[in-house]
């Protein structure tokens, strides 16, 4: 492996590794560490600006996450083989890569194929400093995976599987082939709240708003950077 290719990788790891920490909600960044970013970036991007415009980051944050997503994989974008190669890397007893094909799609806003630094920084802006109705609306269409603007059972019923799969048998104790229907059973009877069969944003935004717990996860976000 060449040492292009070899610091590209592991930008790309640590990429991963932040990616997966901020989705599960469990980063909380060393302030020391940050003083050191600031210090070593020198580096510009193009449209700084704009982003700080569109973001909730300020022009230094955004320096040190360009600097973390790209200084050490130049080609600046993530394609969804590398993102499912890396983030398996993080659940070793299950398999990820149908949860990874999920969650790539969700910062993939465009459909371009690939995660470039702007959608990183605007998924995070919004997972980390967005409104409590941005943050459920992102889970949202994580969930609405043909992006009809309705979650049915069968959409609940592939994140669930996902999910299932990713953890793995050896994660969790071994669950019954019904399951992941029980899940689904639960989700719609707490989400779909006119009982016709599919749940709309309106609908999952008033449920999680309802629940403390979720709401509690949600803060978890907020002291990550």
């Amino acid at each position: 492996m060449t040492g292009c290719a070899k610091r590209c990788k592991q930008g790309l790891v640590k990429f991963a590794l932040t990616l997966h920490k901020l989705v599960t909600g469990t980063l909380i960044k060393d302030r020391a560490d940050d003083d050191l970013d600031m210090t070593m970036v020198s580096h510009r991007p193009e449209g700084l600006d704009k982003l700080e415009a569109q973001t909730n980051f300020s022009k230094r944050e955004l320096q040190v996450l360009y600097r973390g997503f790209k200084n050490e994989c130049p080609s600046g974008v993530v394609n969804e083989e590398t993102f499912k190669q890396i983030y398996s890397q993080f659940f070793p007893h299950g398999d990820a890569s149908t949860y990874a094909h999920f969650l790539f799609n969700a910062f993939d806003s465009a459909h371009t194929g690939s995660i470039k630094f702007e959608d990183f920084v605007t998924a995070l802006s919004i997972l980390l400093r967005g409104s409590v109705t941005e943050k459920l609306q992102w889970t949202f269409n994580l969930y609405d995976i043909n992006r009809d603007g309705y979650i049915n059972k069968e959409e609940m019923t592939d994140i669930v599987r996902a999910i299932y799969d990713m953890m793995g048998k050896y994660t969790y104790p071994v669950l019954k082939n019904d399951a992941p229907k029980q899940h689904v059973d639960a989700f719609f009877q707490k989400m779909d709240k006119n009982r016709d069969g599919v749940v709309t944003l309106d609908e999952f935004i008033f449920s999680c708003q309802e629940d403390e717990n979720i709401m509690r996860s949600l803060q978890l976000f907020e002291n990550v950077i």
